[in-house]
């Protein structure tokens, strides 16, 4: 009875909570706002704007354009914090959700550098389905908000960005599937409703925080119109073309002399007009603040906030346009239908939230409450994440999995053995629990746990002996290092690929000192250095594990003891530490610059030495590929008279795209002893030629294969935008010839034929 009265008070308590906050707007009790016209659900959405719009004083609208909107009492509309963070779960990042009450925490994902090693799409949105459950839930109980500052697509050009952990990684293509299928999770799939609203970020061409004394708020980064529309940009036009994302957030840095969150061409021309962004431009916060003060970009702060809201901006996360818009329309710098523009594009944004519709209980997810937070499934989906994400780079032997009954002991050794606010990274909330590695170990076989280092930093070699004695003592020893957010993080780059301190030197000692197997598992955002583990025959496996998350610790040890397969793949390159000679983070240039010594960055443009190279990843089992089926030829129509080929190859703009695709089956087969899931990877290597990458992501898919069994897959690559590449005034075009496709060992030649009837050439 005791039981069934503690779950009966879980419910009802959760009940009291799911309806605790009071209705934004248009609440039904309020006669006086009711009826008003924005308040009726049966008008077109944009007509209730318009209707609001319209009963706005200048001042009130002035007072919306900030991320605490105020109030406006006479209208029974209630403040709003825009500033919510939901990056890999629910955060308190953000000041617009607090956990409190009978929401104590959120379920937290694997940070999403581990997530996107998984290469799995449906996966990363039912990630998102999750989170914004568990975001609507908080928003009923009264301590979250709908709007939500994530993810974070930029893509990791520079291996020492700090940041690097909060995006899916070096590829354009993966980082842009990565932003519409999480964003779908997070917003739902009715267009004009929303769920929560996502937001991608950090247009554009972000991606230094603090390095060398070069900080974001003072880095202009000058990046050529080629690198912009092949790389920075693919993931944010992804993330509103096809994830159909309602904001997008500029950056701190410049690009090519103008701010990001100030330049027309950025915001009004290409988000809002080329790819019909159906949502508000909100700016980093205090953007338009440093663009003014630190910056020096305008002479006086009306001048500032003209020329952001102009240029397309719609919010500003902090209080400078509240402050200093109505300076700006007085002073005619600005009018005040420029300022109706900005409000009209969060207003709706409200609006589709469901925000003006009365009483939450009413509404679709207005059911959702604290019972629907950190639920058992949502635990399993974390732990199955983490599954997914985690790589085994290197398993001589194979050493992995280890059995539990030979390695009945097992010394767990390591800064990071014990970690489990680390496991989640950065823009985190409070974890629902946590299992830490040596925990998780424990649940397979005895452990002797000695961390060897006090942490990450790894100062000195005070308990090195105490770690050699629990390796030398054990059948097994995991050694759990790497990095934490001391290393990398916001506003902090690293200056080295090698492990901090003495790390390197505890691992070699201990492995020295190991009877049995030693397995070095890998905590980290960025790529790390470990050429010396790689090469040393006493290190038996390497596992990177990314930051994985609140079960991180169950899913390690999952993995190495052949509960699960790994199937992840690396999702940026690890280079080596020589990669840095002569590489200023500040060089934004992708492709290698010989005359500079410059080499190229990401697989895409760099072909020298790699420790491990992107999409590197084993498993328990072996898979073979074999292409059953392909085209050899695939003809380009050209759209009328006035398109052109020229330098052998076709502008996009001029090729009839639509349902044009290749085809590729191809057959998987396990041919080892162990079910699993094969991350499959395909390649295009376009005609050589200057513009062209050495080879580009076209596509992925993950397949589960049980041992022996052979599995069909057929990808479908769209031939405008994955086989074509950009010449250097940023024009995309199809190349004419032969393009490689490679799976694997595998490859298939695939020529791509221009249909020149009636073409003029040029």
């Amino acid at each position: 009875m005791a039981f069934l009265a503690a779950i009966l008070f879980f419910f009802v308590s959760s009940s009291i909570h799911v309806h605790s906050r009071e209705t934004f707007a248009c609440d039904t009790k309020d006669a006086a706002t009711a009826t008003l016209r924005f308040c009726q659900q049966s008008v077109p959405i944009p007509e209730r704007v318009k209707d609001l719009i319209g009963r706005l004083t200048l001042a009130e609208k002035v007072s919306l354009l900030g991320n605490t909107a105020a109030a406006i009492p006479r209208l029974g509309i209630k403040g709003y914090e825009w500033w919510s963070e939901a990056l890999h779960g629910v955060s308190n990042v953000g000041p617009g959700t607090k956990f409190a009450g009978p929401f104590p925490a959120a379920t937290s994902f694997p940070q999403v550098i581990t997530t996107a090693a998984s290469f799995n799409a449906s996966l990363w949105e039912s990630i998102g389905r999750v989170v914004s459950n568990e975001a609507r839930a908080m928003y009923n109980g009264g301590v979250g908000g709908l709007t939500y500052w994530s993810p974070n697509v930029n893509i990791l050009r520079d291996p020492r960005w700090g940041r690097g952990q909060e995006t899916p990684g070096e590829d354009p293509v993966l980082a842009g599937k990565y932003a519409a299928s999480y964003v779908r999770g997070l917003q739902g799939n009715d267009r004009s409703r929303l769920k929560v609203a996502a937001c991608c970020k950090h247009f554009t061409a972000y991606d230094l925080d603090n390095w060398n004394g070069v900080d974001r708020f003072h880095f202009n980064a000058k990046v050529s119109k080629q690198d912009i529309e092949d790389t920075f940009d693919v993931p944010f036009r992804m993330c509103v073309k096809e994830g159909n994302v309602a904001s997008i957030m500029c950056s701190y840095n410049q690009v090519n002399g103008v701010p990001t969150c100030a330049d027309p061409n950025l915001l009004k021309k290409t988000i809002r007009n080329q790819w019909g962004l159906n949502g508000y431009i909100v700016s980093d916060c205090d953007s338009v603040g440093v663009l003014y003060d630190t910056q020096h970009y305008t002479g006086t702060p009306e001048e500032a906030a003209a020329k952001s809201i102009k240029a397309g901006l719609d919010l500003d996360c902090g209080p400078f346009l509240g402050a200093h818009t109505i300076d700006a329309v007085n002073k005619n710098l600005l009018r005040e239908s420029d300022v109706d523009n900005a409000v009209v594009n969060t207003l709706t944004v409200q609006m589709r939230l469901g925000m003006f519709d009365g009483d939450i209980a009413t509404q679709p997810y207005g059911h959702l409450g604290s019972a629907h937070v950190c639920t058992p499934v949502h635990k399993g989906l974390a732990l199955e994440a983490a599954h997914q994400g985690i790589v085994l780079l290197k398993n001589l032997g194979p050493s992995l999995p280890l059995s539990r009954h030979r390695h009945r002991t097992v010394a767990v050794i390591g800064p990071n053995s014990d970690a489990t606010v680390t496991m989640i990274g950065n823009y985190a909330g409070i974890a629902c629990g946590y299992t830490s590695p040596v925990q998780g170990i424990a649940g397979y076989a005895r452990t002797v746990h000695n961390k060897g280092c006090e942490d990450v930093h790894c100062m000195d070699d005070r308990l090195f002996d105490g770690a050699a004695d629990a390796a030398r003592g054990s059948d097994a020893t995991v050694l759990v290092m790497g990095l934490d957010q001391s290393i990398e993080a916001e506003f902090k780059d690293r200056n080295s690929l090698l492990l901090p301190g003495k790390q390197q030197e505890l691992i070699s000692r201990v492995a020295r000192a190991s009877k049995g197997p030693v397995v070095l598992v890998l905590m980290s955002g960025g790529p790390i250095d470990v050429t010396f583990a790689e090469k040393d025959p006493k290190i038996s496996a390497i596992v990177w594990a990314g930051y994985p998350g609140q079960e991180g610790g169950r899913a390690i040890a999952d993995i190495l003891f052949g509960a699960a397969n790994p199937g992840g793949k690396l999702p940026m390159t690890w280079y080596p530490q020589e990669y840095l000679t002569n590489l200023p983070m500040t060089e934004m240039s992708m492709r290698a610059i010989r005359s500079k010594r410059i080499p190229g960055r990401t697989y895409r443009f760099y072909d020298g030495p790699v420790v491990y190279p992107f999409g590197h990843g084993l498993s328990y089992t072996r898979f073979t590929h074999s292409i059953a089926d392909a085209p050899k030829v695939i003809p380009i129509a050209v759209r009328g008279r006035n398109g052109t080929v020229s330098g052998k190859s076709v502008r996009v703009t001029h090729a009839r795209c639509n349902r044009l695709s290749l085809g590729v089956h191809v057959d998987i087969k396990n041919v080892g002893t162990r079910d699993g899931t094969h991350t499959m990877l395909v390649f295009s290597a376009p005609p050589s030629g200057e513009w062209a990458p050495r080879k580009q992501l076209v596509a992925f898919t993950r397949v589960h294969v049980a041992a022996g069994e052979n599995k069909r897959v057929q990808v479908n690559i769209h031939v405008c935008k994955y086989l074509s590449v950009v010449d250097r005034a940023g024009i995309r075009r199809i190349p004419i010839g032969d393009h490689g496709i490679h799976i694997g060992d595998e490859s298939h030649t695939v020529s791509l034929q221009a249909s020149t009837l009636g073409v003029i050439k040029s």
